[in-house]
């Protein structure tokens, strides 16, 4: 069993950043972890992806060059940098683990998921 807590969202203004932690409940050096979000009425949507090691990394054509994927595995925690945010960020943002490769955009293939933590990006 892998439980996931989200910390770090808030509001920001248009331009701003915000770094976003997932903290697990055990080791987690053999899963992928990731980050989706979900903005109100659509659908959960993939943005980054970090293999076990740290040294494999997918992010989303969306926030490519704007977000970064980290993670520490010595803290059992993965973060989300996230520059140059803009309205069209805000959304639920949450954490993912799985036993998988970090390309995995599909919800489906991740077995567990933290509770989100809300960004709101004003203009």
């Amino acid at each position: 069993q892998v439980q996931l807590v989200e910390s770090g969202g808030g509001l920001v203004q248009a331009g701003g950043s915000l770094r976003l932690s997932c903290a697990a409940s055990g080791r987690t050096f053999s899963y992928t972890m990731g980050w989706f979000r979900q903005a109100p009425g659509k659908e959960r949507e993939f943005v980054a992806a970090i293999d076990r090691s740290g040294g494999n990394t997918y992010h989303a054509v969306s926030v490519k060059g704007r977000f970064t994927i980290s993670r520490d595995n010595a803290k059992n925690t993965v973060f989300l940098q996230m520059n140059s945010l803009e309205p069209e960020d805000t959304g639920v943002y949450y954490c993912a683990a799985g036993y998988i490769g970090p390309y995995a955009p599909a919800p489906r293939q991740w077995s567990y998921w933290g509770q989100g933590t809300q960004v709101t990006v004003s203009s």
